[in-house]
């Protein structure tokens, strides 16, 4: 082992599936925003810096999404069918629509945008939404005209551009300079670009994973949360308390876990031409049994989830039990499964998430740099431990100024030069002969507090496991019935976005109340596909929001999310 402590760099991509299963519309657009934006700007700093090393962790529910949107749009562009996102659609020769009720819905959505950093940055987006915003009724949406719409919503994607895209790409020069009146060519040429870079984001990331500068890792294929699919009382190993849903199990989930974990290693293959050795389960959220079963189904050599979930396991977590600070940022080993797990630094990691938004780009990563440096000193003699910082990869970035890019280039430059310190992946830490501790029990939880009660406890989200349980229960009985293989198989992918964990994420009156609306309504309808699949009535339940969403709307969309969301 080098005598330079290991840190890694591990960036997680995911977005749930946003699609409409009833109407094949996507309800919003993050997945490609994030795209041209995130996915983009990670790539760009990873390629620019020849010593970067870092773990980017992709969802097959995200995969599968970016395929088909810049298939959509190469369609679009070359045959001139629709668009999936209306939002997008504004981009296109589509015409805006005259219904004033949806034209205000598509004002509305063009301003789900960081305020400073995403609107307030560009004086004809500040001004075109400081207008937009006086014309929030049905009955003044009459003034905003067609081109004002369209004027506004190539700002709104200029903006969420990355910040790479937006210091290279002449064409954004030149829209950002003509300012208003953008023509339908210079509209269809901006939609162009991003129909670029959404097909650019895959095919970048694997060629940085050939060229050995990033490990590529993958999820179980929904996003499920596994411990609970096994088995609801996991939720009780750190909450004992917690209420359960009625039904006591989800049924047959055991096999749906390995389902989920067999489909996400085809899926990543198919994209990135080799089987993943690391896995980050959905949420960091392990079991005993999920572990097992990562090394079982999935042959994963290793795991990562969070150090809350860590002290849990090691009976850490009780205050009278004295804390070992040699026993984080190390890896274990389940016994008899060959499966390493890697715990997160929670603090470290929350920096990026929560705190360095604030900084000067240069301060934070120096600031971050130090820290590293003083686990270093503390670890000076051993040869077992190494740093795992992890997050999104996506959502903290709108909060930083100019989408993190100086604090994103000074990170990569600060720990790759370091002299007591050295990026590397989690698979180049157990291929350089880190040496892994047993943990023979393992305290089920997530990154979210070391628990899973994120995903189960609440009364909405036990009722959002009871509606699942009974379409499982009616797809066990229907499925042997049905003789169509291509049938079959619709249901079953049908029922494991049904299964992602984000429909859970969101009920609950703490969260915005128009994220709880629209995530709610989205659920409901993927479960009215799985009955229509199954060519059953779907229950009259589901017509009837789970939870009213007691909580603040909240203006931006999607709630931030410093952990792996």
């Amino acid at each position: 082992m080098s005598a330079r402590l290991p840190v890694v760099l591990f960036w997680h991509m995911h977005q749930p599936q946003y699609r409409d299963a009833l109407s094949g519309q996507y309800t919003l657009p993050w997945t490609y925003l994030h795209a041209i934006k995130d996915y983009t700007d990670m790539a760009a700093h990873l390629e620019a810096n020849p010593q970067a090393r870092a773990v980017v962790n992709f969802t097959p529910v995200l995969i599968e999404q970016l395929e088909e949107l810049a298939r959509r749009l190469t369609e679009h562009l070359k045959l001139g069918t629709a668009l999936p996102d209306p939002v997008l659609a504004l981009l296109s020769g589509e015409a805006v629509p005259v219904e004033p009720v949806q034209r205000l819905e598509l004002v509305r959505a063009l301003l789900r945008a960081q305020r400073q950093h995403l609107i307030e940055r560009f004086g004809p987006y500040l001004e075109l939404a400081t207008i937009a915003e006086t014309l929030g009724t049905p009955e003044r949406i009459g003034y905003a005209s067609d081109q004002f719409i369209q004027d506004l919503a190539v700002w709104y994607h200029l903006a969420w551009l990355g910040e790479t895209v937006r210091r290279s790409d002449p064409l954004v020069a030149r829209l950002t300079e003509r300012g208003r009146d953008f023509t339908a060519g210079q509209r269809r040429d901006l939609l162009g670009l991003i129909g670029t870079l959404i097909g650019e984001v895959l095919p970048r990331y694997r060629a940085l994973a050939e060229r050995g500068t990033i490990e590529l890792s993958v999820t179980p294929y929904g996003h499920p949360i596994v411990p609970l699919l096994i088995d609801f009382k996991s939720a009780r190993e750190a909450l004992p308390t917690l209420p359960l849903p009625e039904h006591p199990g989800y049924p047959g989930g055991e096999a749906r876990a390995a389902w989920h974990i067999e489909e996400s290693v085809r899926v990543f293959t198919r994209v990135f031409g080799q089987a993943p050795k690391g896995c980050w389960p959905s949420e960091g959220a392990i079991s005993d049994a999920t572990l097992r079963m990562l090394a079982s189904v999935g042959g994963f050599r290793w795991a990562a989830s969070s150090s809350a979930v860590l002290k849990g396991s090691l009976g850490l977590a009780d205050a009278q039990a004295p804390d070992d600070p040699f026993a984080y940022n190390r890896p274990y080993r389940i016994p008899g499964t060959g499966l390493d797990c890697f715990f997160r630094d929670d603090a470290l990691s929350d920096l990026i998430g929560f705190t360095y938004a604030t900084w000067h780009g240069d301060d934070a990563a120096q600031n971050l740099a130090h820290e590293l440096a003083t686990l270093a000193q503390r670890y000076a003699g051993t040869s077992h431990h190494a740093v795992l910082i992890a997050l999104d990869g996506e959502n903290a970035w709108e909060h930083y100024p100019f989408n993190g890019y100086y604090f994103l280039k000074a990170l990569y430059q600060a720990l790759a030069s370091h002299p007591a310190l050295e990026l590397v992946t989690l698979s180049q830490c157990l291929e350089r002969g880190i040496q892994p501790a047993p943990l023979p029990k393992v305290r089920a939880g997530s990154w979210v507090h070391g628990t899973l009660a994120t995903w189960m406890g609440d009364p909405a989200k036990n009722r959002a496991w009871d509606l699942l349980c009974e379409a499982k229960l009616a797809y066990d009985r229907v499925l042997p019935t049905l003789t169509d293989e291509v049938q079959r198989a619709q249901a079953g992918r049908q029922l494991a976005l049904c299964e992602s964990s984000d429909w859970f994420w969101w009920f609950g009156d703490y969260n915005p109340a128009e994220a709880v609306a629209q995530f709610d309504r989205l659920y409901r309808r993927q479960l009215i596909t799985l009955y229509r699949r199954l060519n059953l009535v779907p229950p009259p339940e589901l017509a009837t929001p789970i939870s009213q969403g007691s909580g603040s709307p909240e203006h931006g969309g999607v709630m931030r999310r410093a952990g792996s969301g």
